[in-house]
């Protein structure tokens, strides 16, 4: 794959340039905009992952204090847990970052992150610390310290563990670190070459928590009353942090408006103590920085501001812009000018969008693009041209709310970098992505292409950038404004996912399938080359034309006999053509969610043949699914029919046909109708079926409130987050660990992630526990398998990852879940 991110205007204040709908302010915002302007203050927020910041505390430091408000997420939150869909890992991780960028975009703050991996919940931040790489980690923190520039830093947990979670006490670990590393120019010396210098925020503080049982708030500590309200937007803090923290859709966190007065309280960890405001000490005037008449200019706009009117404030914008562009270089500089640009833009009513005739654009074609400016208040805008891609480009007569367009057709040269999450171009280490070009760190996303449109307005040149978008109208929803992509020219898309070959199967071949969907039209020789474990055994080649747009497929022949036995076999395809400027390999996946901005990555799709001992009891499976996962998949390749079951489903004559239900993970969290199944699904197993629950929780944010079996247990949150933890059998002759396939410790090779989750305690004596397991340091953990005999049939709670190992193709899991889901021998 060529270099993948389109690396234009890189820079922590192009913040117009990220994929976002042209955005237009109402009065309100401009208010709240234009008193900006006076405060010269900062604060950086750092915590762990997406939605462990405190919105209320954002909301307020952005909108009322009106300081420069950031917050750092060591992580993307890729080891979460999903409830909206199937995707994990690093599709989680875009998820969970766009959640993210739409709750900024309503609370006010900035958001930035370092190249560390959410790998799942750790216990101890030396862990932690050691998967993510301790110095790599704390140079990207340092860096965003040296670009924000915060006078303040305020961590989310502390370094003494009250956090719990092994990512939050090394985030505050790292935080304090940085505090200090980031005014020593002998640390991480090498950022100075790309125009950062030391920098020493005042303090460090600590924003102390009740959470539950966990109370670090105390009276001697400084505190403030953050749940105001602003009338200038309408709202009140608690209300702005309320929708903001509730576009963590995937996380179930949907919280209530809050109303009235909300106390935060603060430790200093390092600094002075603040004694009557967060700022104490610090300079947050217009003097502090720029001099001569910027504070009275200022001043004057705000008085003058007529919301009927806006465009009357332009002439003096443009004057205050022109008094910035003489300030001496700096920070703050940059920072004003682009806040009086976007005032500037708001205020004359200016409408500018640049969209792309489609959304996937392929290098080696031509890309249309409309691009169109309207001056909808008639201000005097002379000069006006545009560019895009090192081409300029001339605009028609700009007269008042008339468009003026410009549709193009932009040649896509076949060496043009393909739209990749700049965090994905490179492999990734254990605990960290790697990224290699300093100046990416840090940013929330890939900065757009964007479209110049530069203008003369007062006698002042201005040069207004918009992201080149996708628009289409939708019958329900209307007018969508999406990302724009460039994409390779073929998708090669590997299937199915997983096979597996059974060592005792006389099955002799299997058949894999490759669909290849040309972007381009392929002409001349194709030739296209099968792979197993990376090395080409068969190449395929045809001189037939094949048109852009038109999938079609490869069948391949594999021998078992090829396939190397008790271990995971990859298989993946690529392809050559003269058209091309490299070998294709790639596919392209598109993640879909109505909150967020559609998402695209590249990926190689391999798929794995396993070759193992595994034996099956029983043919059809009936599937309740839940929260999303990719077991239902897995039994497929185990030989499983499988039915993904409703509620309409539920009824005890159609039940009796299963060998055997499975719930899916968080299925008794999201579906209420379970708890009208529960007797169906316990005369079920009377009966003689198998009922198998994967883990849910019960807590706040999805607690269990059905019965979900025939003898009573509790959801715990205990689990074994070392993937590699010893597993002892505690009831080494039981059926579940013997039939149809004898378990050992091997089958507990090869596991990712974690072990389980959400363990089952104060469980009825009926419930038989044949496996503990612990992480480190702590007591053994029975409670990941419970069995139980219930009439003829069996029942089944397990915390095991299953839903993280079968899509993961461990061997040893598939042979576990075969006898977990086996009916009992007659």
């Amino acid at each position: 794959m060529n270099k993948i991110y389109v690396s234009l205007l890189i820079s922590f204040f192009a913040l117009n340039c990220f994929a976002q709908k042209p955005v237009n302010w109402p009065a309100g915002k401009v208010i709240q905009e234009l008193q900006k302007l006076k405060v010269f203050g900062s604060v950086l927020y750092i915590a762990a992952h997406p939605d462990d910041e405190n919105t209320r505390l954002l909301a307020y430091l952005a909108n009322e204090k009106k300081l420069r408000t950031g917050y750092l997420s060591l992580t993307r939150g890729d080891g979460g847990q999903n409830l909206i869909g199937d995707e994990m890992g690093i599709s989680l991780g875009l998820i969970r970052t766009q959640e993210l960028l739409s709750a900024r975009r309503i609370d006010g703050a900035e958001q930035f992150f370092t190249r560390a991996y959410d790998f799942g919940y750790s216990k101890t931040p030396v862990e932690t610390l050691q998967k993510w790489g301790h110095d790599k980690i704390l140079s990207d923190v340092v860096w965003i310290i040296r670009k924000f520039q915060p006078d303040i830093i305020i961590t989310r947990f502390p370094t003494t563990g009250e956090g719990g979670h092994g990512h939050h006490t090394a985030s505050a670990i790292l935080a304090t670190e940085a505090f200090t590393a980031a005014a020593d120019s002998t640390r991480f010396a090498s950022q100075f070459q790309y125009g950062v210098k030391p920098w020493q925020a005042r303090r460090l503080l600590w924003n102390t928590f009740n959470f539950g049982s966990t109370n670090t708030q105390r009276e001697d500590q400084f505190k403030l009353d953050c749940g105001g309200y602003n009338p200038v937007l309408g709202k009140s803090y608690g209300e702005i942090a309320s929708e903001s923290r509730s576009q963590h859709k995937s996380q179930g966190f949907g919280v209530a408006a809050q109303r009235g007065e909300q106390l935060e309280y603060f430790a200093t960890l390092a600094g002075d103590k603040p004694q009557q405001d967060l700022m104490d000490g610090i300079n947050t005037y217009s003097n502090r920085v720029f001099g001569g008449s910027y504070g009275a200019a200022v001043d004057q706009i705000m008085n003058e501001y007529n919301p009927i009117m806006p465009g009357k404030s332009v002439p003096k914008l443009v004057a205050l812009f022109s008094l910035i562009n003489k300030q001496p270089d700096g920070n703050y500089k940059s920072l004003k000018l682009n806040a009086v640009q976007n005032l500037i833009e708001a205020c004359s009513g200016l409408f500018i969008e640049a969209v792309a005739g489609h959304q996937l654009n392929v290098p080696g074609d031509s890309m249309k693009l409309t691009i169109t400016l309207n001056d909808r208040l008639g201000l005097p805008l002379e000069n006006v041209s545009g560019r895009y891609n090192d081409i300029d480009f001339t605009m028609p007569k700009v007269e008042k709310n008339i468009n003026s367009t410009v549709v193009k057709n932009f040649f896509i040269p076949l060496k043009t970098n393909i739209t990749q999450p700049y965090w994905l171009e490179q492999k990734m280490s254990e605990g960290s992505y790697t990224v290699n070009d300093q100046r990416l760190i840090g940013n929330p996303e890939n900065i757009n292409p964007v479209v110049n449109i530069r203008a003369t307005l007062y006698g002042e040149q201005f040069n207004f950038k918009t992201p080149v978008m996708y628009k289409y109208t939708d019958p329900v929803k209307g007018e969508l404004y999406e990302p724009m992509a460039i994409a390779e020219p073929v998708f090669i898309q590997s299937a199915p996912s997983i096979v597996i070959l059974k060592n005792n199967d006389q099955i002799t071949q299997t058949e894999l399938t490759y669909s290849l969907q040309p972007n381009i039209t392929l002409s001349g020789k194709t030739q296209f080359n099968h792979h197993i474990n990376s090395n080409p055994v068969e190449i395929i080649s045809d001189t037939t034309n094949h048109p852009a747009g038109q999938s079609y497929q490869i069948k391949i022949k594999v021998n078992a006999k090829d396939i190397l036995p008790n271990s995971i076999n990859t298989f993946n395809g690529s392809l050559a053509n003269p058209g091309l400027y490299e070998n294709q390999y790639f596919n392209l996946r598109k993640i879909l969610h109505d909150h967020i901005p559609d998402i695209f990555y590249n990926y190689l799709d391999m798929g794995t043949i396993l070759k193992i001992d595994l034996k099956t009891v029983g043919s059809r499976a009936g599937y309740i699914v839940g929260a999303g996962d990719k077991v239902p998949e897995a039994l497929r390749e185990m030989g499983y029919q499988v039915d993904l079951l409703q509620e309409k489903d539920m009824t005890v004559e159609n039940l009796e046909k299963y060998d055997v239900i499975i719930s899916g993970v968080r299925a008794y969290n999201i579906h209420t109708w379970l708890s009208k199944s529960y007797n169906a699904l316990m005369k079920y197993v009377y009966n003689g079926g198998v009922l198998v629950t994967q883990y849910n929780t019960n807590n706040s944010i999805g607690p269990v409130k059905a019965k979900i079996a025939p003898y009573d247990f509790t959801i715990s949150r205990t689990r074994v987050t070392n993937e590699n933890a010893d597993v002892t059998f505690l009831l080494p002759n039981n059926p579940v660990l013997n039939y149809p396939n004898k378990i050992s410790e091997k089958d507990f090779e090869g596991w990712i992630q974690e072990r389980s989750i959400y363990h089952a305690e104060k469980q009825d004596p009926a419930y038989e526990m044949p496996l503990s397991m612990h992480d480190a340091g702590e007591a053994p953990q029975p409670g990941s398998l419970l069995v139980a005999k219930y009439g003829k049939g069996k029942y089944v709670y397990t915390g095991l990852v299953f839903f993280r190992e079968l899509p993961a193709a461990v061997p040893g899991a598939f042979r576990l879940f075969a006898n977990i889901i086996a009916k009992p021998k007659s």
